[in-house]
């Protein structure tokens, strides 16, 4: 139980998924916080169609004055931008501690309270992460190490064998993964003390979509506060409904041109140029591996679809070229 009145915020940010967004807003609101004050801020990145508009008509009918406060951006800003103007609106009012949630998700018991509690009685955790469970599948990974030249050869490889023979090669953790501190867990679903994300300056607003989180995490340890994941904590996550990308899909899709270059200025933000170049080698080679033991196993590779010509294009030729490695931000 929480020994104090605390203030939190919610912030969901939606891009198309306006009837989503209005779930995950009305499963914040119907657990609440049992001693405390909680605001939702809702953020519409300027989403096609009329979805500012079902929004707001949503919170009226709802009656949500004065918990929910919605803003519109004036254009796509992605998930970490869209999450500083939120952090921007609050300042005036600052709270103690900001819960971002996926439109997508909705609480399954009272996370926020399990969470605030966490953040209350641990002073050197400034991140906690829910259990994520997908509606199809049951619990998923949310809690992950920090990504490295071993961990993505080891990982594109995806070869079983040496998987269990290197364990920490692996960046996902099972999903069964006990509480306790972890480098990073899903930002899908997660409570941040709000001073730690101010003196950091929120996410970096250069990422569009992907490593936003993980880039955000690696700051926090740095300055050596801990990440924890909670799964007692637990949120529905009817993953990938605005981008279309999902985790443990059994048919192989093409990932998004931003995904790689997210994963460029990463790698190349935090390790320098030389290092990602060498994770990129790392990753095309596992691919490239992988891609041949699952021909000859008669099974589908773990790549994506066109891997190897979309990360060359826009992860690998940019380091090479020797220019800025920042992202190349546009719309999804």
């Amino acid at each position: 139980m929480m020994d104090k009145h605390v203030k939190v915020a919610v912030v969901v940010v939606n891009y198309g998924t306006a009837e989503c967004a209005i779930s995950a807003v009305a499963s914040v609101l119907r657990y609440g916080l049992q001693q405390g004050d909680l605001h939702v801020y809702l953020v519409d990145n300027a989403s096609p169609g009329d979805d500012a508009s079902v929004l707001e008509r949503a919170c009226a009918a709802h009656d949500w004055s004065g918990r929910v406060t919605l803003l519109r951006a004036a254009s796509n800003l992605g998930f970490g931008a869209g999450n500083n103007l939120a952090l921007e609106a609050m300042a005036s009012d600052p709270p103690d501690f900001v819960f971002l949630l996926n439109p997508d998700a909705r609480l399954k018991n009272n996370a926020v309270d399990h969470l605030t509690t966490a953040l209350i009685n641990q002073p050197d955790v400034a991140v906690v992460g829910a259990g994520i469970s997908r509606p199809d599948i049951g619990p998923v990974t949310a809690a992950f190490r920090f990504p490295t030249i071993y961990r993505e050869f080891v990982g594109a490889l995806s070869f079983g064998p040496v998987s269990r023979l290197f364990p920490s090669g692996i960046v996902p953790l099972p999903a069964d993964h006990p509480s306790g501190p972890v480098d990073w867990v899903a930002g899908a679903a997660a409570m941040f003390r709000y001073e730690v994300l101010t003196e950091i300056g929120g996410f970096d607003p250069e990422f569009f979509l992907y490593f936003e989180e993980v880039d955000l995490m690696r700051a926090i340890s740095r300055r050596g506060w801990q990440v924890w994941y909670l799964p007692d904590a637990q949120v529905w996550h009817d993953e990938g409904r605005s981008t279309g990308v999902r985790s443990a899909e059994p048919q192989r899709r093409r990932k998004p041109s931003y995904w790689y270059a997210s994963w460029r200025y990463y790698f190349a933000k935090n390790h320098g140029r030389l290092h990602a170049l060498l994770a990129a080698s790392a990753w095309l080679l596992g691919s490239l591996l992988n891609h041949g033991i699952s021909a000859l196993r008669g099974r589908q590779p773990a790549a994506p679809l066109r891997y190897g010509a979309d990360f060359v294009r826009a992860g690998v030729l940019p380091l090479l070229a020797g220019g800025p490695v920042s992202c190349s931000r546009g719309r999804r």
